[in-house]
Parts: C-alpha cells; structure tokens; sequence
C-alpha cells in the first residue's frame, strides 16, 4: 500500500475517532448536568434557548456554587429552626397570609445562616438549583403565592399549598441533604 492510500485512510479515521471522543465528553457532560439539576435542567433550556447555552449556564452557576460557603448546622441550631418551622405551622389557622410570609423569611434566614446568598430571589434560585434543583420547583410556587398573597390576590387554599411547597424546601435545607457535606459541594 502506498504512503498516499496510507494518509487517505488514517486521516479520515483519526477525524472520526477525535469527533466520537468530543461528542461522548460532550453526551457526559451532559447527562451529568441533567443528573445534578433534574427538572432545572429543562427548565434552562427553555430559559436560554437551546442545550449548549443551558449547559454554560449551568456550569457557570456551578462554578459560582464552588465559591460559596455552604455549611451544614449543628444539630441544636437544626432544632431551633425546627421549633421556629411548628410554631409558623401552627399559626396558619389563624393568620395564613401572615404565617406564608412567616415561612418565606424563614427559609429565606435558613438559607443565609447555611452560607447561600439571599440578595435577589433570581440569585436565589440559581445558587439554590446546583444542590436543590429537584425541590426548585417547590420554592417558585410557594414564593409566587407569598407574592400573590401580599396583595390579597391569594385564595386559603393556595397558600396552604404554599406551606407545603416551602416545607419541601426546608426540610431539605435542614437535614443537609444534597452535596453540601462536600465541602461545598
């Protein structure tokens, strides 16, 4: 076989090895984005118009997380918010608009003392969605009715569903489920 039949046949072949390589990164990369942020994933897509820009996004709000100090608590301050959690559950019967908000700022508290920022409830949700992507969901709504509820735009009904959403989100955030045992991550 000549040198030139040679060439003709490894350069195409190494062209072919070299994009099977790049798209299986590019497939696990991928799958592990979709892994970690679960239905935030989807949601980014949506957001930011297409895959590639999801994953950037994504991974740069990664990067962002990796800055923070996110810490687990100890086991008495757990309990605190715990006790503070029963007593805002408590007063929904009376004052439902009022133990919502209650239920906000809590969690909103339990976030900034774990180490997540807690300016801008759009910073909020990208910090959050790195380790609580698959509870995310929860927040938004809960958060949407408190939003509803200030104005008086909330039925009972919604904002008991509200109390639900933001318990998924607490008790997540409490009991240090996610990745934050990893030094961050």
């Amino acid at each position: 076989m000549s040198t030139s039949t040679l060439i003709a046949i490894i350069v195409p072949a190494a062209v072919v090895l070299i994009a099977l390589a790049v798209g299986l990164w590019m497939y696990s990369r991928r799958r592990h984005l979709q892994e970690q942020f679960g239905p935030e994933y989807d949601r980014a897509v949506e957001d930011e118009g297409g895959r590639l820009a999801a994953d950037r996004e994504l991974r740069a709000r990664e990067q962002r997380h990796d800055t923070l100090d996110i810490k687990a608590l100890p086991a008495a301050r757990r309990a605190q918010y715990a006790d503070e959690w029963r007593g805002v559950q408590e007063r929904f019967v009376d004052r439902p608009e009022g133990s919502v908000a209650q239920a906000d700022e809590l969690v909103s508290r339990l976030m900034r003392e774990r180490g997540y920022p807690t300016n801008g409830y759009r910073k909020q949700l990208q910090d959050l969605s790195v380790e609580h992507g698959r509870t995310l969901e929860h927040y938004r709504a809960a958060h949407d009715v408190n939003v509803r509820s200030s104005g008086g735009q909330a039925t009972t009904e919604e904002l008991r569903g509200a109390m639900v959403h933001y318990r998924a989100l607490f008790e997540e955030l409490l009991s240090d489920q996610g990745n934050s045992d990893q030094g961050g991550r």
